[in-house]
């Protein structure tokens, strides 16, 4: 890898030669402006506007605008005189936890190999320090012209430098999140969680640009005449008028797609909430309930009248067989005493006359 600036890494007294290579490479596919009515090459020159005329790279340099419009010139050699120490040094100015760097400070990545056989030492040196730290140095370098901003960090055998955004130029949030004050309740976050946890983690060597591929499908294609690719129609995507729902079909789908059983989620049963009925104005009950109540009145009297009947009858029939069975008993004496009489005549002896 072709080194993109030279200098050393101040450690204190420590004073470290390194290369500085950019750790990463870009892979989109770049387009060249054309004339569509004959295919050629839209170009730019670059033309002062004074003689209006082409001038080579050589003929250029660097230039300041000032404020009045006045154009400033400023020579290599004025910049390489500039009175910073990060001129061609990076200064290590902190160790920090790695968790005080916040992400959106984060710029380009850069990797630092060691400038030969002298460096290998302190280079050594300094990495196995950031390992048993668990600590970034923060340090402070010159390049294209400004002072910037890195953190230094170990990445397997080497030493890794991101550039960072100086802490202003990075915005705050404000007037980004809702105005609109939402709740969110313990159900929705369990299936905010459990649909974390079906998607679960990836390897991201996995991750790769689809665009970029479809893109050299269409390329390969319109270059051998072919028909180019159709793109597959999107999903139509509706309104989420539940949210619960949508978090539930969400869980289903994510663990279908990696070949699991369908997550099986219950809701919790709402509480009913118990209205009190609303008063009638003025005190007064409405016509409905009146004669609901007029009704509910004349089938209690029926009901009574009912029972009183069904009493009366039973107290009837009971005196009836009252009757009956005394009227039995009496009989029955009757008969037991004209038997018991007869019985007495047969049983007395007659006189005989002399």
């Amino acid at each position: 890898m072709r080194s993109i600036w030279n200098g050393a890494i101040s450690f204190g007294l420590v004073s470290i030669p390194i290369k500085l290579v950019n750790a990463t490479e870009s892979h989109s596919i770049s387009f060249r402006q054309i004339h569509l009515e004959d295919g050629g090459r839209i170009r730019y020159r670059k033309v002062c506007e004074l003689e209006e005329k082409e001038v080579r790279s050589a003929e250029i340099g660097k230039g300041y605008e000032d404020a009045d419009g006045t154009i400033i010139p400023i020579t290599d050699d004025d910049l390489a005189h500039l009175p910073l120490p990060t001129a061609k040094t990076i200064e290590i100015v902190a160790f920090v936890p790695a968790d005080r760097i916040d992400p959106l400070q984060m710029d380009a990545a850069y990797y630092l190999a060691a400038g030969g056989a002298p460096a290998a030492k302190p280079y050594t040196l300094l990495r196995e320090a950031l390992k048993r730290s668990n600590k970034v140095a923060i340090a402070k370098f010159a390049l294209r012209g400004r002072e910037r901003l890195g953190m230094l960090r170990v990445v397997e055998d080497a030493i890794a430098m991101h550039g960072l955004l100086w802490p202003d130029e990075v915005r705050a949030p404000q007037g980004l999140a809702p105005d609109t004050r939402v709740t969110v309740n313990d159900k929705e976050l369990d299936l905010a969680d459990a649909l974390m946890d079906t998607l679960g983690e990836i390897d991201l060597d996995d991750l790769h640009d689809e665009y970029r591929e479809a893109l050299e499908e269409v390329v390969a294609a319109k270059a051998a005449g072919e028909t180019v690719p159709e793109a597959p129609e999107p999903a139509k995507g509706g309104k989420v008028l539940d949210l619960m729902a949508a978090l539930e079909k969400s869980v289903r789908d994510a663990k279908e797609s990696r070949g699991e059983e369908p997550a099986e989620v219950r809701r919790l049963p709402q509480r009913k909430s118990a209205r009190a009925t609303p008063k009638q104005a003025g005190g007064k009950k409405s016509t409905a309930a009146t004669a609901a109540a007029k009704k509910t009145t004349a089938s209690a009297k029926k009901t009574a009248a009912s029972a009183k009947k069904s009493t009366a009858t039973k107290k009837t029939a009971s005196k009836s067989t009252a009757s009956k069975s005394t009227a039995s008993r009496s009989t029955a004496s009757k008969s037991t005493a004209s038997a018991k009489k007869t019985t007495a005549k047969k049983a007395t002896p007659r006189k005989r006359s002399a």
